[in-house]
This record gives structure tokens, C-alpha cells and sequence, in this order.
């Protein structure tokens, strides 16, 4: 249910208080992480890195903080500034990020690091209309670099918030549609001083207090003013439409082992699903169409055994590959294909389930060994 008129007008009322309150506690008790100034730091001068800001909001989309933190160090490591990572193969680039998933994320975080580094003092845009010219950024990227890194005043909505501000305003609108109402709402509350705070506030208390499950309700900030715990319900928002079931497509994936323990894998297209990764040999399965399943489909003649199956769920469909491997004796080429040894198969630039693949067919292949 939509807020009444009247409803917003006293919520809106006690904006300017909610702000303080919620920036007060995030001073307190912000998260530590590796591409966050923190207030104190903030309030002495010094200034987030409008690189760090972008590399983490891409590798974070759709992905756990928990899961970006070693990757944000690698990255920061080989790549310091924002003309390092330009000036990278875009080979080590997909390598770097294997195992983080969304790929076409990096292969936009190349082509935005190509195009800042060729601007005036390989500088970002500074507000989000610029931000948003550039590949793989959009609103919610371009609002949370504006805010956080240059202390533009912007709206920044991401999972966390939506709950946040669902719960706050008791918004029984489903999901996705409630999401202007939601914006609306948001827009009214952002302050005009710590803008970029004030964002990750709002995403902090989403991911320690305001939980999916049972919401720490009792160490909120700004409970007094949440109309979901007035009504005594908070778990039960935001409301969801109704998802529909994932297709499941099948095919098969092949696991060609030589002599000395290299395997042979090749470069998948760069466009379409795991642009430009790489893979073992597979049928040719997509999100919409299945592969064959069996060995006649194998990329050479050879003693095929199958070594099980794997599954996988992508966004949008579950994948399951019947998985076969094959002992060769010679040095088969294959053009586009490589050998890779299996010391250095970690470093491959392997998606998650390429690794469940090779996985299946040779326990422990994808494991770093020193």
C-alpha cells in the first residue's frame, strides 16, 4: 500500500532527524572495507579514490562483499591505479576475475578503464550524467560512484536499500514495481552534506541490521520511525512478485587429458554467455537451446568415459553437462585450442563451472598448488 499523502508529509517532516540519526550510527558502526574511507578519515580530508569507488561498486554487483574483498585486493596489486589496469592484457584481466561470475562486467571494466585513461588526467566524470556515458555503468553504479567517491547529492538504491526503505515506509507494493515509489521516497531523505555517508548507511543497515530474516530491529537507528515495526511485521517486506521457474538446459563437456597432465582448453567467444573466458571443449548449449549430450559429439576421436555430471545455475536458467574424459597420448592441436598444465590451470582465466567440469573429470585439477 501506497503511503497517503498526508503519511508522507510526516515522514518527510522528520527527514533532516532521520539523516542524523542514521549517519550518527554509521559513524559508530560502519563496516571496515578495504574500498571504504572511513568518516573519521572523511572528516580530516581525505577523499575516497574515484578507482577504488567504480572497482568495487562493478565486481559488488550481484555479488556478496564477502566474495569481492580478495579480488579487490588482486586487482588493486596488479593494477594500482586506473591506467595500470588499462594498459593490461585483457586476457590477465578475464584471468583476474575468474570466479567472480558476470563476466561481461569485466570485459566492460576494460573497456571503462581504456576510455579513462584517455580522458583529460585519466580522470572519472565527476557527476552521473558522465559516469553513465561510460561502458558497464548505470543508474544505480553511477549514482553510488557520484555520492560516494565526489559527494554528489544522489539517489544510490541497491537490495539493502530497497528493504530498507520498504520497511521504513511499510510498502506493500511488490517488487520490482514499487521501485519508483521507493526512489520517490529515498529522494526526500538523502541530505545535502555526506550525501556518500549517508548511501552507505543506508547499505550497511540493510546488510547487519535490517536482514532479510530476522532484522535486528531492536539496534536500528531509526526504528521509531519504521512503519513496519509499528505494524509488527518487518520480516514480511519487502513483497515480491512471484519468479518464474528457470529453464534447464543440458549438454556435454569434455575433458581431453594428455600424457604429462595438461588439459586442453580454448577461448569462448567474446560475446554472448562467458565472453572471452575459457573452457574445456563443449556442445553447443545456451541459455535457450540444449547440446548434445553423449560422446559422438566430442571434439576428436578418442577413449571417451563419461566422469559424471555437473550442475549450474546461471541468472536466468540451470545448466547441467554430462562430463566425459579422454586419455591422449600425442600432442593433438586443435586450432584455437591450448594445452594448459595442470599446475597453472588455477590461473586460467575458468569460470565457475568450467572449474565444476575439469572438477568432475580430475578431482583437485582446479586447486592453487604452490
Amino acid at each position: 500500500m501506497a503511503l497517503t499523502g498526508k503519511a508522507r508529509k510526516g515522514a518527510f517532516h522528520k527527514a533532516d532527524g532521520l539523516a542524523g540519526r542514521l549517519l550518527a550510527w554509521y559513524d559508530a558502526h560502519h563496516r571496515d572495507l578495504p574500498w571504504r574511507v572511513p568518516p573519521s578519515a572523511l572528516a580530516k580530508g581525505v577523499r575516497p579514490d574515484p578507482y577504488h569507488v567504480w572497482l568495487s561498486e562493478i565486481m559488488l554487483q550481484q555479488t556478496t562483499v564477502e566474495a569481492v574483498k580478495p579480488y579487490f585486493r588482486k586487482f588493486l596489486d596488479k593494477w594500482p591505479e586506473v591506467t595500470d589496469l588499462a594498459a593490461a592484457e585483457p586476457e590477465d584481466v578475464m584471468k583476474a576475475w575468474a570466479g567472480l561470475g558476470y563476466y561481461s562486467r569485466a570485459r566492460n571494466l576494460k573497456k571503462c578503464a581504456d576510455l579513462v585513461a584517455a580522458l583529460p588526467g585519466s580522470r572519472f566524470p565527476n557527476d552521473e550524467t558522465g559516469l553513465r556515458e561510460l561502458p558497464g555503468i548505470g543508474a544505480y553504479t553511477a549514482a553510488a560512484i557520484a555520492a560516494i567517491a565526489f559527494g554528489r547529492k544522489a539517489v544510490v538504491i541497491d537490495g539493502n536499500v530497497e528493504r530498507v526503505m520498504s520497511r521504513l515506509f511499510e510498502i506493500r507494493t511488490p517488487l520490482p514495481d514499487s521501485k519508483p515509489e521507493i526512489r520517490a521516497l529515498l529522494g526526500e531523505l538523502v541530505p545535502d552534506e555526506r550525501s556518500g555517508d549517508f548511501a552507505q548507511a543506508m547499505m550497511d543497515l540493510g546488510a547487519t541490521v535490517c536482514t532479510p530474516k530476522r532484522p535486528r530491529c531492536m539496534l536500528c537507528p531509526v526504528r521509531e520511525d519504521c512503519r513496519a515495526v509499528l505494524a509488527g511485521d518487518p520480516e514480511l517486506l519487502p513483497v515480491r512478485g512471484e519468479k518464474a521457474d528457470k529453464p534447464r538446459r543440458r549438454g556435454a563437456a569434455y575433458v581431453a587429458v594428455r600424457s604429462d597432465g595438461a588439459i586442453l582448453l580454448r577461448t569462448r567467444p567474446e560475446k554472448g554467455l562467458l565472453g572471452g573466458m575459457s573452457e574445456v571443449p563443449t556442445t553447443g548449449w545456451t541459455a535457450r537451446i540444449d547440446g548434445e549430450t553423449s560422446v559422438k559429439s566430442a571434439p576428436f576421436p578418442a577413449d571417451w568415459r563419461r566422469a559424471g555430471s555437473i550442475s549450474h545455475v546461471f541468472t536466468h536458467f540451470e545448466l547441467e553437462l554430462d562430463v566425459y574424459r579422454a586419455e591422449v597420448k600425442g600432442a593433438t592441436a586443435l586450432a584455437g585450442h591450448w594445452w594448459s598444465p595442470i599446475a597453472a590451470i588455477h590461473d586460467e582465466a575458468l569460470p565457475t563451472v568450467m572449474k565444476k567440469v575439469i572438477e568432475s573429470a580430475i578431482p583437485g585439477a582446479t586447486k592453487r598448488r604452490h
